[in-house]
């Protein structure tokens, strides 16, 4: 009885984690061929504010700014406004040399956090589009052009860009947050094919500034604000062609502690956003939420399942087989860890150690989101 049982809880977990990580993306695309709603795009130049939301940010800032005034778009209808979050460094100073070139400091007092930053500086916002942008990220030149051009369709009410990483450093972090973000570039592709994504990336996103919702301090921007804007009635559009290149972590450590605060803060927000999970009213975007945030949470709970279920099972040569390879598969992610830590480069050990990285994370947010922590701040993690 209780080896049929634990047989079952391997075999559902399996089939569970399967279906989050290959199963999903292949229905998304089988979807894709079926149901297809193109935004309907058009050369449009509407006035954009281009908010770039910043704390102690004095060794990126300058090339940011350089980069986003080289971008290719009318510089009088190109509001750049940098909300600085109680910096405390020389981000301020820096960011008031380029005041003659129609840069526009304001800062925040009382470190509020990036969302309520963003909140304020919308207040004052004069675009009629908002572009969400942070100082570590540099975009490709007609980056804001592709993005707009979505807002030729009246049914589109955010637009998010694509992140593409680099790795400098050839770190085994780095290469796994490289191969994760194709993947999920993939997914978000064909979801807007579909109709619609439900989160955006939090350093090249957009909305309708007349669509744009002041939330809670302690909620991620990035993930709530298309929420609010998909319960609204308008699509979340994916534009592949506007590019946010973005350096990777270098190291396990810092990968981690930055999945948990965005994992934490998006749990949070998905608690904020909870009516959206109602099936019989928001059958495509519940569908996504569920497949996409939710089971993918709850991965490494069932990873203990799996393990713990077939270490109970290990009578058949079978089940000996994949107790042995999950040992091996951990016994990797490890080595990768180890050879991290004593500085040596581990690329051939990286999807190992950044899959256990990242649901460690999960783990460890889903404790924090229990406790009750909203992690509303953060500090300046990449280089």
């Amino acid at each position: 009885m209780v080896d049929s049982m634990m047989k079952v809880i391997f075999w559902v977990s399996v089939l569970l984690i399967f279906y989050a990580y290959v199963g999903y993306p292949l229905l998304t695309v089988l979807l894709s061929f079926f149901v297809k709603r193109p935004v309907q795009k058009g050369d449009i130049e509407p006035h954009v504010t281009f908010l770039i939301t910043a704390y102690n940010e004095e060794k990126n800032i300058r090339e940011k700014l350089e980069n986003t005034l080289g971008l290719d778009y009318p510089k009088e209808k190109l509001e750049i406004v940098v909300a600085s979050d109680g910096s405390t460094d020389k981000t301020d100073e820096i960011v008031r040399e380029f005041d003659e070139k129609g840069v526009i400091l304001q800062r925040v007092e009382g470190r509020v956090g990036k969302t309520e930053t963003q909140n304020q500086a919308v207040k004052r916002a004069k675009g009629d589009v908002i572009i969400f942008s942070d100082a570590t990220t540099s975009y490709s030149r007609e980056a804001i052009r592709k993005i707009v051009r979505n807002y030729a369709d009246p049914t589109v009410g955010a637009v998010s860009g694509r992140y593409e990483y680099v790795d400098p450093s050839g770190s085994s972090v780095g290469s796994g947050t490289i191969a994760f973000w194709r993947y999920e570039n993939f997914i978000k592709s064909r979801q807007t094919q579909i109709k619609t994504i439900t989160g955006c990336c939090g350093c090249i996103y957009s909305v309708r500034r007349e669509l744009y919702e002041a939330l809670p301090r302690d909620i991620i921007s990035d993930l709530v604000e298309p929420l609010k804007i998909l319960e609204k009635g308008h699509r979340i559009a994916f534009e592949p062609e506007a590019v946010a290149y973005e350096k990777t972590e270098e190291s396990a450590k810092e990968e981690f502690s930055m999945r948990v605060r965005v994992i934490t803060r998006g749990m949070n927000g998905l608690a904020y956003a909870k009516r959206l999970l109602n099936a019989s009213e928001h059958s495509f975007v519940a569908f996504q939420l569920y497949s996409h945030k939710i089971l993918r949470w709850a991965v490494p709970l069932l990873l203990i399942f799996i393990f713990f279920s077939n270490l109970m099972v290990l009578d058949q040569p079978f089940y000996v087989f994949t107790f042995v390879a999950q040992s091996a598969f951990y016994a990797l992610a490890l080595l990768g860890w180890i050879l991290e830590k004593t500085g040596r480069k581990a690329r051939l050990v990286f999807l190992p150690l950044y899959f256990c990285v990242v649901n460690l994370a999960s783990l460890r947010a889903a404790w924090s989101f229990l406790q009750g922590r909203k992690m509303a701040t953060w500090e300046t993690v990449r280089k």
